[in-house]
């Protein structure tokens, strides 16, 4: 019978993401006047006891004295601590109880405040080795047992050799005395654990950097939360996406890499091979040729409303998933739309042309309220509805024309054809998605039907309008004005320059492609798509993907969870049943969507599974993609 493999855990900025004594010292020193400095001078002596720059027991006698605590003071703190358990460490609670006589906290800090922390993670107490405070009569902390091993340099070294532990010993660290352990020959390997801080001098010494507690469980083959580390899925956000998002992936546990412009599809396609998440705004294109090399490639987010940059049938053909945002940035481009109505109509932007070269024009001549006008919205979907209804409660009459029936919001009106719109209506509004037939659905032909004096918006996608045509009629005054915030080429960057055939023209306002560029969208974007990718990879969720059949579910306790994608043919779910009863695995629960071309399956199962298991579940015919996510 075989050994079982013993882990000892430090306890500071490891099983916990902070310093105690630092968080102590938050406490203690509160009202202080000299707080700050105090704090400041705490975390330096901590970091240089850490890089093994100062010795241990002169870095403890020094934060001792001045940290000036007291005994009730650590009750909060293991209040604030348990809030601060590394993430990673928190969702395999589930290794510790499994595992508890194998564990062990050998720590530098002190067994008042790590006790009460881990004992809830069922780690026995008296596997918990670590210094102890000295109280006054008063419960002052005014020193700490100096006959304890750990109190002195080397003494996490020296604890271990007293213990005399059996079969292979992993020590999981981020400092200088953790890597003595195994300097000392003491343990089989270092883990160095990165996922709260990094000390690249410990670092350089491991014998494995660990991102996360899931990674040394990966490579030890042993129960976890995932069946693969988050650290190895590498994240690429392009396009300069908001810091929010860049924030809660890397806090997920990914490998986030960004970039603050667009990719080349040449650029894209030799960077996508060792990419596991893609994130872009509008600019990325996301072609054939790009998703040919993405073979680890599982999900695309689109941090805006639109996909038609992204090839959404090869993504579904090689089983990735695409998310989008479709409401998030609404209402920034219906407030955008608003002002340039009024802007429009009452020439506003050339006035303030004219006034910045000293020009004073004065007139009401080509000035209008928007106030009883008609407004065309072509496109009736998030962005059209929602502008219904802003600019009826300003005062416009509201007509519409979508290809798909929707119903009409307010007092708006329905029009039966395009043609129809364009001939009734002062102002018009485009709000049509991205798709190929859409192209230069406002043409010539399109434009000649407007009203004279017609104004037109549009914010939606850049090949919808023929700005050739659009140029015409803008100069022989057919259209009175224009907004454009969407061209059919775009710069991929800011240092790119700018060319339209529209530059100059009057009565034309242009903007760079910002319709949602609020803060108030981006944090909401920023927000909504990394939630739904991690909702996706951590539970098989697909809801509100735009390619994938959409199936939202709790996620699981105590259960494993397969996920199947294949092509949309018969059968495939029953093959999958009868491997699984092959195992003799019992289906706690099954989930089946399809769409016209593929099939997305969702199974439970109460037992561990095999190689084997997996090796026929990809092997059935027809299959796009397996994963298993716990």
């Amino acid at each position: 019978m075989s050994i079982a493999k013993k882990f000892i855990i430090d306890f500071d900025s490891t099983f916990t993401q902070v310093e105690a004594l630092d968080i102590l010292g938050e406490i203690s020193l509160e009202g202080s006047a000299d707080r700050d400095r105090k704090l400041h001078a705490i975390k330096e002596i901590t970091d240089l006891g850490m890089e093994g720059k100062l010795t241990f027991r002169d870095s403890l006698e020094q934060r001792i004295s001045i940290l000036e605590a007291k005994k009730p003071q650590i009750q909060e703190l293991v209040e604030v601590l348990k809030t601060k358990v590394s993430k990673s460490f928190y969702r395999n609670q589930e290794f510790f109880h499994e595992n508890s006589e194998n564990i062990y906290i050998i720590s530098n800090g002190f067994k008042d405040f790590i006790v009460p922390i881990v004992e809830e993670f069922g780690i026995n107490k008296e596997n918990v080795f670590a210094n102890e405070f000295i109280y006054d009569e008063t419960g002052n902390i005014i020193d700490f047992d100096r006959t304890n091993l750990l109190s002195k340099n080397n003494g996490k070294s020296e604890t271990i050799k007293k213990l005399n532990l059996e079969g292979d010993i992993y020590v999981i660290g981020d400092g200088y005395t953790d890597y003595e352990i195994k300097a000392s020959g003491l343990a089989n390997k270092f883990y160095a654990f990165t996922e709260n801080i990094n000390r690249p001098a410990v670092s350089a010494k491991a014998d494995h950097i660990a991102p996360s507690l899931d990674e040394i469980l990966y490579v030890n083959k042993m129960n976890k939360k995932y069946s693969y580390p988050k650290s190895r899925i590498n994240v690429l956000l392009l396009e300069n996406v908001h810091p929010i998002a860049v924030e809660l992936m890397k806090n997920e546990g990914y490998n986030v890499e960004i970039m603050t412009s667009a990719m080349s599809e040449e650029e894209l396609a030799e960077k996508i091979s060792k990419v596991s998440v893609l994130g872009i705004r509008s600019k990325t294109q996301v072609t054939t040729k790009v998703l040919e090399n993405a073979n680890r490639l599982i999900a695309i987010g689109a941090f805006c409303i639109g996909t038609n940059q992204i090839d959404l049938e090869t993504c579904q053909k090689k089983g990735i998933a695409v998310f989008n945002a479709p409401f998030s940035n609404t209402r920034s481009v219906v407030e955008m739309a608003i002002a340039q109505i009024i802007f429009l109509m009452r020439g506003l932007h050339d006035k303030s042309i004219k006034m910045h070269q000293g020009i004073w024009d004065k007139s009401a001549s080509g000035s209008f309220e928007i106030r009883g006008k008609k407004l065309g919205i072509i496109g009736y979907g998030n962005i059209g509805t929602q502008l219904s209804v802003l600019a009826e409660n300003m005062g416009l009459d509201v007509y519409y024309y979508d290809i798909i029936e929707k119903l009409a919001l307010g007092n708006a009106t329905k029009v039966d054809s395009l043609e129809a719109l364009l001939q009734n209506c002062d102002i018009i509004s485009l709000h049509v998605d991205g798709r190929k037939e859409n192209g230069n659905l406002i043409d010539k032909k399109h434009i000649d039907l407007m009203k004279p004096g017609a104004i037109l918006l549009n914010l939606s996608r850049g090949h919808v309008v023929d700005v050739a045509a659009l140029r015409d009629a803008i100069l022989e005054g057919k259209i009175s004005g224009t907004a454009i915030d969407v061209f059919p080429e775009e710069p991929k960057n800011n240092d790119e320059p700018f060319a339209s055939e529209l530059i100059g023209l009057p009565n034309t306002i242009l903007s760079p492609h910002i319709g949602g560029s609020t803060l108030e969208a981006q944090q909401n974007i920023a927000r909504f798509v990394p939630g739904k990718i991690m909702e996706y990879i951590n539970t098989g969720n697909t809801y509100n993907s735009v390619n994938f059949p959409n199936i939202q579910l709790p996620f699981l306790q105590n259960a494993h969870r397969l996920i199947h994608i294949h092509h949309n043919e018969p059968g495939i779910l029953a093959k999958i049943n009868q491997i699984l009863a092959s195992y003799e695995i019992n289906i706690v629960g099954q989930y089946l969507k399809t769409n016209e071309n593929i099939g997305y399956v969702i199974t439970d199962i109460n037992k561990k599974y095999s190689n084997e298991v997996i090796d026929a579940m990809k092997g059935i015919e027809g299959t796009i993609r397996f994963r298993v996510l716990y």
